[in-house]
């Protein structure tokens, strides 16, 4: 794998820099601990925001509105972490004991969650820490089909099994730790072995792994979780080649964030800047109201150049991708329900209808005629709207997509904000062309 291949080539680059200064590795490894908890605990769910956890960690603020729970998760994902830093420097071993023990630092305390009894009906399920489940823990898939977990009677022997395997593989001459580390990962999470924090262990797990051998952690991030769980769908499937190179590929950026930062090089990525920024914003949250700012011509126009002008280029983009399964497509911008454009220079041309009036803004992209063979067929729409009202904010909804942001005027669109409407404009598209596959 060419990602393999690419990663061992840096990490003897990397070697070749050591050792480095005191200040590059605090400031590397404080990149990496804060990118890691972020990314690792959104993915399951956590809705703390980059700038609001990072707020946490280093200046003690909490996200005002956002659940207890979702701030312990960060602190004791970061203890879990420097715990880890510490321990990689000895030669601790991997054992069950370190498993339980990394999972009780993770999770902190037992806690109650919502539940289903196997007859329907909702309960509550306490959380264990540091103890294998008690319970099964399976889950339904999209197809609704139920997709199986070691049993609570396996696990115990599964996991004795998975250290064996490991501590055999481990003393393996010959041994490549990418390879290691990414099936440990996979290996882990076939075996749930938890009631919660299967996925924030797993992802600590593997960059233990790849920490002892001298490798930087890998982060999965946020936005890029549907190739993350598609990597692993494959490996469900038989095929775990994608998700050794989905780990590779990911460590080979990590790498050279760390080569950078050996060399005295900038490490900040293309969107570092909106996260500082939104730390910035976290922080003066906590510094009185920000004032409201009225609807007018000017605001409007300022939304339009600088939010709706990246969202539909980001549209464009993210529909355009599904072009190959149709016979003819094409996108629409509105200003209004009767102002419309679907020229290829649509955002300039509808700029001029853009005043004080506007009460909506519709991007439209439109599918006609599947190209397939077996199919019945379908015109599909993607489609976001943004409502102006004549009040002191502005909505983002995408439509047949449960999706609805409110924003001030004056406040603009995150590229992250961007990223999760198109993300999931795209997610609802393919889930519409497996539906019909079914069908």
């Amino acid at each position: 794998m060419r990602a393999i291949e690419q990663a061992i080539q840096l990490k003897t680059e990397l070697d070749n820099l050591r050792p480095l200064t005191k200040e590059q590795e605090a400031i590397i490894m404080q990149k990496f601990r804060l990118d890691w908890n972020y990314n690792s605990n959104n993915l399951e769910g956590n809705s703390l925001t980059y700038g609001e956890t990072k707020a946490l960690l280093l200046h003690g603020i909490t996200a005002q509105g956002k659940p207890l729970k979702d701030h312990f998760e960060i602190t004791g994902h970061d203890e879990a972490i420097k715990w880890v830093e510490d321990l990689v420097k000895g030669d601790h071993p991997l054992t069950e004991n370190f498993i339980r023990e990394l999972h009780t630092l993770l999770l902190k305390s037992p806690y109650e969650v919502k539940a289903i009894t196997p007859d329907g009906q909702p309960t509550t399920r306490r959380i264990a820490v540091g103890q294998y489940k008690t319970a099964p823990n399976h889950v339904k898939t999209k197809t609704g089909e139920i997709f199986r977990f070691a049993t609570p009677e396996e696990t115990p022997a599964k996991m004795h099994d998975l250290i064996q395997w490991y501590r055999k593989k481990n003393e393996e001459p010959d041994i490549n730790p990418i390879l290691l580390a990414a099936e440990f990962h996979y290996r882990f999470i076939r075996i749930h072995p938890f009631d919660d924090g299967n996925g924030r262990t797993a992802r600590i797990l593997m960059n233990f792994i790849l920490m002892k051998f001298n490798y930087p952690p890998v982060i999965i991030k946020t936005e890029d979780k549907d190739n993350y769980f598609f990597a692993l769908q494959q490996a469900d499937a038989g095929t775990i080649e994608p998700f050794i190179n989905y780990v590779a590929t990911n460590l080979v950026r990590s790498l050279e964030i760390m080569i950078a930062g050996a060399k005295g090089e900038s490490i900040e990525e293309p969107d570092d800047i909106d996260k500082e920024i939104a730390l910035l914003e976290q922080r003066l949250k906590t510094n009185g109201k920000k004032l409201e700012i009225t609807r007018t011509k000017e605001i409007l126009l300022e939304l339009y150049d600088d939010s709706i002008t990246r969202l539909w280029n980001k549209f464009l983009q993210a529909c355009g991708k599904f072009d190959r399964f149709y016979l003819k497509t094409y996108s629409k911008l509105y200003v209004n329900h009767f102002q419309r454009s679907t020229q290829p220079n649509a955002l300039a041309e509808m700029r001029d209808k853009v005043n004080s009036d506007v009460e909506m803004i519709l991007l439209e992209y439109t599918y006609d005629g599947f190209n397939r063979t077996g199919f019945n067929q379908f015109q599909y729409k993607s489609i976001i709207q943004i409502d102006l009202p004549l009040a002191r904010g502005y909505s983002v909804s995408v439509i047949d997509g449960d999706y609805l942001l409110n924003k001030q005027y004056g406040e603009q669109l995150s590229e992250s904000e961007i990223s999760s409407i198109v993300n999931l404009i795209s997610r609802n598209h393919r889930d519409y062309i497996e539906q019909r596959m079914k069908e």
